[in-house]
């Protein structure tokens, strides 16, 4: 998950993952003043937080919420 400090979504994103006993890796942003191109690049959006699970981007967090909340979750991060 690529994420910042100040995101309050990147905040939810990580207690929704934490919550469900996934594990994840968190690549902060912060101090690249050009993370948003890289982003964009890497995983098509340029908001944070963008994740991916096993190396596909899903998203934010409103996907992630959407991916738990209709039980996909747990499918794609098995």
């Amino acid at each position: 998950m690529y994420s910042t400090a100040w995101c309050g979504y990147c905040v939810r994103a990580k207690m929704l993952l934490e919550e469900r006993g996934l594990d994840f890796e968190e690549i902060r942003v912060d101090s690249d003043p050009e993370f948003r191109g890289k982003l964009e690049e890497l995983t098509g959006g340029w908001t944070v937080p963008q994740i991916l699970i096993d190396g596909k981007p899903i998203g934010g967090y409103s996907e992630l919420w959407q991916l738990d909340r209709d039980g996909e979750l747990d499918k794609l991060a098995a």
